[in-house]
Formats: C-alpha cells, structure tokens, sequence
C-alpha cells in the first residue's frame, strides 16, 4: 500500500493571505496537489493535513471536489515537521511506502509521482530535485555578501519525497523524541543514516511562497494546456 500525507497546514506568513485555499485557474491551490495524486495509479490514500480551524473549509473543498483517496484529516502541528509526524501517526497499518508533499505546490505531474514511488521501491528513499545553477552567496545579517558557495553538487530539494514506511517513522521519531527540527523528510533520513536517492526534475514544480508565484503558476499551467 502507497500512502500520501499532503502538508497544508501552514500559517501563509510569507503570502500574507492563504495560499492554499486561493484560487488557481479553477480550483484552490491545495486541490490541484490533491488530484496530481488522486490521478496517480500508484497512490492509494491520501492524508491531508490541516490547521485545525480549517478543518472544515478543507473538508467542504475536499467533499466539493470528489476525492475519493482522501481518507483522513488530520489536525497539523506549530511547525512543519510536527505537521508530518502526526499525518505519519494515522496512516493504515498497511502502509509500505509513503509520500510526503507540500501542498504548495501545485504543478507536480501524476508521472513524477508515479515514477517517484517506482524508484523508492527499488532504493527506498527517493526526493524529486533540480540542480542549483544560479551563482551562490553567502550573506551576513545585515544582507552584506561574506563568500560564494561553490554550486557543484547541490541540488534545491522538491517534494514528493517518498520512502519506505518503516524508515520514515524510525527517521520522525528519532526528531520528535530528541525535540529537534528538520525543514524536509530527506533531513530526518539523513541523520538516522538510511540513503536516499535523488530524482532529477527537468518539469515545473515551484512552491507557491508569495503573490507573484500565484500568477507564475497560472501561466505555467495554461503553457501545459496548449502543450497538451
């Protein structure tokens, strides 16, 4: 059994309105995430995770929409990956693999997910990612360049990212019980040693952050159309 916890329970600080229930083309951000996955073979359930005071716009959007993979709500916590370990907590003891994803971002395809869970399969833990290629810098507080960062060999990590249930849930557990943080579920495996695999992604899959990303997607998604 495949697994999907979607993260959509964040504060939109940096937006200063909710992304993920804001309208993109024809349906809120977050639901275009949902079908990626719900159009997915390979997926069998979906765990959305939310703020518990929209507990029950997600559900109406979720009910609106007809996703049928959608099994559970599950109330987030104050930070991320607090949001990730309760979605881990209620899945189905059946579980084999799963996939975490921001709800964020929208423009992921069925086909990465599909051939994300492929690879995982085979090696277990398996991130979706792009090679950085813009020069790099570090700044000090006060936005003063200090040095440049050789880019060779880094990567900008992407979501889904996707791996075996029982490595996940030792990796969490590790973080949650040692009360400290990760950013991603790469950083948990990372630091209780299991290996994980990059999938290189050549597609657009940004995370929607601010305004402008809003009116960035829209016009990637119409491009898709016409593609199509």
């Amino acid at each position: 059994m495949v697994s999907a916890i979607i993260v959509a329970a964040g504060s939109s600080r940096r937006m200063g309105f909710d992304k993920l229930l804001s309208r993109l083309g024809d349906k809120p951000v977050v639901a275009h995430s949902i079908e990626r996955f719900e159009q997915c073979e390979k997926i069998d359930e979906v765990m959305l995770v939310v703020r518990s005071d929209q507990r029950a716009q997600f559900q109406k959007m979720v009910d609106a929409f007809g996703f049928r993979k959608v099994t559970r709500l599950v109330d987030g916590g104050p930070e991320r990956h607090l949001s990730v370990w309760n979605g881990i907590s209620h899945l189905a003891k059946a579980c084999q693999l799963v996939a975490v994803h921001d709800g964020a971002r929208p423009l992921v395809t069925s086909d990465l997910i599909s051939r994300s869970v492929t690879m995982a399969r085979e090696f277990g833990a398996v991130a979706l990612a792009a090679p950085i290629v813009e020069t790099i810098k570090r700044a000090d507080s006060g936005q003063s360049v200090t040095e440049s960062v050789d880019r060779s060999g880094l990567w900008a990590m992407q979501t889904p990212q996707v791996f075996r249930f029982d490595w996940l849930l030792d990796a969490y557990k590790r973080i949650v019980d040692s009360c400290r943080s990760v950013t991603d579920e790469v950083s948990a495996l990372q630091e209780a040693g299991y290996p994980v695999r990059l999938l290189q992604n050549m597609d657009w899959n940004i995370k929607i952050t601010f305004p402008r990303d809003l009116d960035l997607a829209e016009k990637l998604m119409n491009l898709r159309e016409v593609d199509f």
